[in-house]
C-alpha cells in the first residue's frame, strides 16, 4: 500500500512540475545532505570537546552550537541559492532542442541547434541536425513526387479529354480521325502504365521480405526479356553483345522481371540507332553482378544522384517517354534482394547500370 502510494506521489510529481524544478529540488537535495552531515560532525566536535567554546568572559556569546546554528542557516540559505542557479545549466542545451522541434513541427526544416559541451551533447547535435536535414530532404522529395505525379496523371488526361472534343466535330476524314483515336489510345496506354507502375511501386515498398523464391538460370531470363523488347530494338536497329554462360540466381522471377525490362528499356530509349548494347554476368563467390552498357548520353553527377528517386526524369521538360518510376521500382527490387544497384556515365564510355545479387 505505501509502494503504490509513493509511487502514485511520484507520478504526480513528474507530471505537475517541470525539469527546472527537479534539476533544482535534485541539486538541493544534495547540498542539504552535505550540509547535515558536515553538522553532524561539528555537533559531535563540539561534544567531545575537540571544539571549545568562546571564552566565559564574552557575556554575549552563546557557545558554539549558536556557531553551528548560524552556519546551518547561512548554508541552507546559499544552498537553495545555488541549486536554483546551477539547476537552470543543464537545462538550456535541453530548451534549445525543445524550441528546434517545435520549429520542425511547423514545417521549418532548415533550423539548426549548435550545442558545445560533454560528448553526450555533441552527439545530440550532430543527431538533430542530421534528422532536420534528412527530413528536409524528404519534404522535397514529397513536394517532387506530389508534383511528378499530378504532371505525370494531368498530361494524359488532358490530351484524352482534348482529342476526345475534336472527335465530335462532323466533318473530320477517315484519315484525321483515325490519327486522333490512335492519339488517345496511346495516351490510355500510358496512363494505364503509369497506374500500374504506382500501384506496383506502392506494393513493392510496403513488402519486406521476398517470397516465392526459386534457383533459375539468370541468362535464359535475361534473353527471355531482351526477345519480349524485340519490337523496340529492332525499330533502331540495336544489336546485343550478350555473354551467354550460365550464371544462376536465387530470386523471385516475376519481380527480377521487371529489373531487366526497365533497364533494358532505358538502354534502348537513350542508345542511338545502330549502336550496341552491352550484357556483361560475373559470377563470384559471394555474389552475381550483371551490367548494362549503352552509348547514350552523359548522366551527370546531380542526376546520377536522383536518378533513382520515383518520378525523376533527368529532362525536366518530360519530353522523352516514360514517367520516372522505373527505375526506381527496379531498385527497390534489388535491394529486396539483399542486392545492390548503380549507374555510372561518362560521355566518352556511355552509361553503365550494375546490378549486385547473393549467390544462390
Amino acid at each position: 500500500m505505501s509502494r503504490r502510494i509513493i509511487n502514485f506521489i511520484r507520478e504526480r510529481s513528474l507530471r505537475g512540475f517541470g525539469l527546472t524544478f527537479m534539476f533544482t529540488f535534485i541539486v538541493l537535495f544534495i547540498l542539504l545532505i552535505s550540509i547535515f552531515l558536515s553538522l553532524v560532525i561539528v555537533v559531535f566536535f563540539v561534544y567531545i570537546g575537540l571544539y571549545s567554546s568562546p571564552p566565559a568572559e564574552d557575556p554575549n556569546s552563546g557557545g558554539g552550537l549558536v556557531l553551528v546554528t548560524y552556519f546551518g542557516t547561512v548554508s541552507i540559505l546559499v544552498s537553495i541559492l545555488a541549486s536554483l542557479i546551477f539547476s537552470r545549466i543543464p537545462l538550456s542545451p535541453i530548451r534549445k532542442v525543445i524550441h528546434a522541434s517545435e520549429e520542425l513541427a511547423k514545417g521549418n526544416f532548415s533550423v539548426r541547434i549548435h550545442l558545445k559541451g560533454p560528448k553526450e551533447l555533441r552527439k545530440l547535435n550532430r543527431s538533430f541536425n542530421h534528422m532536420a536535414e534528412e527530413l528536409g530532404s524528404l519534404e522535397m522529395l514529397r513536394s517532387d513526387f506530389i508534383n511528378n505525379f499530378s504532371h505525370e496523371f494531368k498530361t494524359p488526361i488532358v490530351s484524352l479529354r482534348g482529342y476526345a472534343k475534336v472527335l465530335k466535330r462532323k466533318n473530320l476524314s477517315d484519315e484525321e480521325r483515325n490519327e486522333y483515336l490512335d492519339i488517345i489510345i496511346n495516351e490510355s496506354e500510358r496512363l494505364a502504365e503509369l497506374s500500374t507502375n504506382v500501384l506496383q511501386l506502392s506494393k513493392i515498398e510496403s513488402q519486406a521480405i521476398i517470397t516465392e523464391k526459386t534457383t533459375f538460370n539468370l541468362t535464359e531470363h535475361i534473353r527471355t526479356v531482351i526477345v519480349l523488347l524485340e519490337p523496340k530494338w529492332s525499330a533502331k536497329n540495336i544489336s546485343f553483345q550478350f555473354d551467354s554462360s550460365e550464371l544462376m540466381v536465387t530470386a523471385n522471377e516475376d519481380m527480377l522481371s521487371q529489373v531487366w525490362i526497365n533497364l533494358l528499356d532505358n538502354a534502348i530509349k537513350y542508345s542511338t540507332s545502330n549502336s550496341e548494347i552491352t550484357i556483361d554476368m560475373n559470377s563470384k563467390i559471394q555474389h552475381v553482378s550483371i551490367s548494362i552498357h549503352n552509348n547514350g548520353p552523359e548522366i551527370d553527377a546531380y542526376q546520377q544522384k536522383h536518378i533513382f528517386d520515383k518520378f525523376y526524369q533527368g529532362d525536366p521538360s518530360h519530353a522523352s517517354p516514360g514517367n520516372g518510376l522505373g527505375l526506381s521500382i527496379a531498385q527497390k527490387i534489388v535491394i529486396l534482394h539483399g542486392g545492390t544497384i548503380r549507374v555510372a556515365s561518362s560521355d566518352d564510355t556511355g552509361t553503365t547500370f550494375e546490378v549486385i545479387l547473393p549467390s544462390p
